[in-house]
């Protein structure tokens, strides 16, 4: 009798040692995903500043340039790609580091399919054609357009990028993305079409008809790019490093530079540079780091726009790209002391409300992943 007695009780505390076992494995479990998940925001947050912070500063310097008497088309396109060599010690830096092989190595996908050199170099040669192409189209139709108009026009490439996302990169649409897209388009368009007094006047409407029809393309060809370059990240390249991203940013730019380099002599603007610089408002120095740091600032934007899409969708980095429009106002006032009113205020509330809200869907999605995670991972210890 006192056997049995004894067995029973070891049973019981074999069986309350199994299910402390596994409730430890589950909560050890909740803690990984946890620290991912923070890992996961804070590297999303570094990117967004990044991208805000580079993409209203590199505007503000192409403004300086232009309205100090820069003319050279070419030249604003060439500045827009040639700041890349600033990214090589960052490169070095996470290659030759032992994490990144320790994540390749836990990487299955990095495993199954490695694509072929032939494949690399074609994709950074199309997107490096891509961008120049791109780029000088901005850069017409910021010359050759009001400012107001402009700002119009661009704002319209978030609607491109919703379509060639749906089809591209198959993203699903929610009510909260739909709201975060409209109210992001009409704090653009409300400060468009509150910059009446910034209108380019005197220009041709043959110039006119180019810089609308230059700039809607390329809010097309941009839209097409960043969701082009999400494809090649989840189909071709399948690699979770951050020396994808500097890649991807730099070998693109390289082919960009050497295209606006070619561009730059076949037009003959080449010729007028020296004159320009000397005939700047601000004089030689300024105009100088004016372009220098315009180049700087455009590749800490290409590394935010390029991280969102890689951490989360081409969609995401439009819309947080589309958010900086009504932040260069605000810094216009502080920098250039324009004129604060309450259409600009008002568009920059429906900017940040459509950017939350953006940011809540993926809150929703998180929170959903996070219980399917807590899920199957009980079902795997039971």
């Amino acid at each position: 009798m006192e056997i049995v007695q004894d067995q029973q009780l070891q049973n019981t505390d074999d069986g309350k040692l199994h299910d402390s076992n596994r409730s430890t494995d589950v909560t050890q479990k909740l803690q990984h995903a946890r620290f991912e998940k923070c890992k996961w925001w804070l590297r999303v947050s570094l990117y967004i500043i990044f991208l805000l912070a580079g993409q209203s500063a590199a505007t503000l310097l192409g403004r300086l340039y232009y309205d100090n008497g820069g003319n050279s088309k070419w030249m604003a396109t060439f500045v827009q790609s040639a700041g890349f060599p600033v990214l090589f010690p960052l490169l070095f830096y996470f290659s030759t580091r032992k994490q990144d092989k320790l994540t390749n190595e836990l990487n299955n996908d990095s495993h199954k399919a490695k694509p072929k050199f032939c494949i690399i170099v074609f994709l950074y040669l199309a997107f490096g054609l891509i961008l120049t192409g791109d780029n000088l189209m901005y850069s017409y139709g910021l010359l050759y357009l009001p400012l107001s108009t402009y700002s119009l026009l661009c704002a319209t490439q978030l609607g491109f990028n919703a379509v060639f996302s749906f089809f591209l990169n198959s993203q699903k649409f929610t009510a909260f993305i739909f709201n975060s897209i409209v109210l992001l388009t009409i704090s653009a368009s409300l400060l468009a079409i509150d910059a009446d007094s910034e209108d380019q006047m005197g220009l041709s409407r043959e110039k006119h008809i180019i810089g609308f029809f230059c700039t809607i393309g390329a809010s097309a060809t941009f839209s097409l790019y960043l969701s082009l370059v999400q494809l090649s990240f989840e189909k071709v390249i399948k690699r979770e490093t951050f020396t994808v991203v500097l890649d991807m940013q730099i070998y693109p730019s390289l082919i960009a530079t050497c295209a606006c380099v070619v561009g730059l002599f076949a037009s003959g603007e080449w010729k007028s540079l020296k004159q320009e610089s000397k005939d700047y408002e601000k004089g030689t120095v300024s105009y100088v780091m004016t372009l220098l740091w315009t180049a700087v600032t455009w590749q800490i934007s290409s590394i935010g726009m390029l991280g969102l899409i890689f951490e989360v969708s081409s969609l995401f980095s439009n819309v947080i790209g589309t958010l900086s429009l009504p932040i260069v106002p605000i810094l216009a006032v502080i920098f250039f002391h324009d004129k604060v009113n309450g259409v600009k205020f008002i568009a920059l509330l429906l900017a940040v409300w459509g950017f939350m809200s953006y940011v809540y869907q993926h809150y929703i999605d998180h929170k959903k992943a996070k219980a399917d995670r807590v899920s199957l991972a009980e079902v795997e210890i039971c």
